[in-house]
Formats: C-alpha cells, structure tokens, sequence
C-alpha cells in the first residue's frame, strides 16, 4: 500500500511541475514571447510521459489483489488526499492550457492579419510597377 502512495506522490510531484512549466511560459507568451515554445512543448510532453509511467506502475501493482482491511485509515486517508490534491492539480492545468491556448491562438490570428495585409501591400506596390514599361526617347527628335 505504501508504494502505491509513494506512486502518487510522484505523480503529483511531477504535475505541480507542469503546473510551474505553464505557470512560467504562460508569463512569456502573454508578453508575446514564444521563443521558447519548442523547448516548452518538448519539457511538457516529457513530463507527460512520466506521469504516463507512474499511471502504469499504479495499474500494475492494482493489478495484485492488496486486502482492503490491511490498509490503515491513515494509509486511505493519504491517498483520498493525493488524489484529491491530483485532480486540484489538473483543474489548474486544464485552465492554464485553454489561457495558453488562447494566447497561441490571438498570436496566430495576429500573423495570419498581417501577412494578409502584406499581400494586399504587395498588390498595390506590383500595381504601380505595371505599365510603366521602359522609357526610350526617340534619338531622331
């Protein structure tokens, strides 16, 4: 039973430092930063996968029939809190995610405006060019 407590501890060990990875560059993209966004992107999906790890081990040893009548109420008492402590967790993941994405997604909408204006820019610029053609004076006059 204690190692399925331990398992749950680093579970949520490694979600609060999910949360802090998006406490931080959530700070950076609403400064319009995102230069670090692949390495932000990378670091999260590493986490996941550890925390995707953890998830198997749980299973795994859920897998052994433990007696529920040798789990001390101290020992059930850990776990109802890690996990409520774990769904507390991923509510605030959830909401950071959908502000990030927000962000990402007003940055884009930003970009794909601007890159429409130059093309209109360019339209206009091409329509001055045109029809000049080239200016020969007549050597004869």
């Amino acid at each position: 039973m204690t190692d399925i407590i331990e398992l749950l501890f680093q579970k949520n060990c490694h979600l609060e430092k999910f949360f802090r990875l998006n406490e931080a560059e959530l700070l950076n993209f609403s400064d319009g930063n995102f230069d670090n966004l692949e390495t932000f992107y990378h670091s999260r999906e590493s986490l996941l996968e550890m925390i995707q790890k953890i998830d198997k081990r749980i299973e795994d040893s859920n897998s052994v029939a433990v007696d529920q009548t040798v789990a001390t109420d101290a020992e059930k008492k850990k776990i109802l809190e890690a996990i409520a402590y774990k769904n507390e967790l991923v509510t605030r993941i959830l909401a950071q995610d959908l502000q990030i994405l927000s962000i990402i997604e007003k940055a884009k909408s930003g970009i794909i405006k601007e890159l429409s204006s130059v093309k209109v820019a360019r339209k206009a610029m091409k329509g001055y060019h045109s029809g000049g053609g080239t200016s020969q004076l007549d050597e004869k006059a």
